[in-house]
C-alpha cells in the first residue's frame, strides 16, 4: 500500500517545510509515500468560488486513478483519534487498498463532483487552519499512525 498526500494550491511554506519533510521522510519506513501538490488553477483570482472549485475538481479528478481510495481531509467529515485512525489504516491494508489519497482541498473546499468520489471524509478537528498547517499535521498524524500499528514507542495513550 501507498500514501500519496494530495494539497491543491503553493509548495510548501517555509515555516513548515522542514516538518513536513521529516515526518514524510519517517513515514516512508513504513509506507511508500509522496506529496503531490496541484497548482492552483491560472487566474483563480478571477472566478468565482463555485467555478474555482469545479476547476480544482477537475485537476482533481484528472490526478485521481480509479483504484485509489480517497481520503477527503474535511471540517465536516468524521473525527477520528489517534489510535482510530491507525486501525482505518490497517483496515485499508487489510482490504488490499493499493494507493490511499490523502486530499486537502483549496481554499473554498472541494467541489460536489470529488465529494462522491470521496471514498471516506476526515476531519482533523473542528476548528478551521491554515492549508499549509494542515499538511504539516497530517503528515505528523500519519506517522504516528504507523507508530500505532507496529506498536512503537512515539503514541503515548
Amino acid at each position: 500500500m501507498k500514501f500519496q498526500l494530495c494539497s491543491i494550491g503553493k509548495s510548501h511554506e517555509p515555516f513548515v517545510k522542514e516538518g513536513i519533510e521529516i515526518f514524510t521522510k519517517r513515514i516512508g519506513n513504513y509506507y511508500p509515500v509522496e506529496w503531490v501538490i496541484l497548482p492552483t488553477p491560472k487566474y483563480a483570482g478571477s472566478m468565482s468560488e463555485t467555478e474555482l472549485k469545479k476547476k480544482e475538481g477537475e485537476l482533481v479528478n484528472g490526478f485521481l486513478q480509479k483504484e485509489d481510495y480517497l481520503v477527503l481531509l474535511d471540517e465536516r467529515g468524521k473525527q477520528l483519534s489517534s489510535p482510530e485512525l491507525a486501525n482505518f489504516i490497517q483496515q485499508r491494508a487489510n482490504e488490499s487498498a493499493k494507493t490511499i489519497v490523502f486530499l486537502i482541498g483549496g481554499a473554498f473546499g472541494v467541489s460536489d463532483e470529488v465529494k462522491k468520489r470521496a471514498n471516506y471524509q476526515w476531519s482533523l478537528s473542528k476548528l478551521v487552519f491554515p492549508h499549509q498547517l494542515v499538511r504539516l499535521m497530517v503528515a505528523e498524524q500519519l506517522y504516528r499512525a504507523c507508530t500505532i500499528i507496529r506498536n512503537e514507542k512515539y503514541h503515548h495513550n
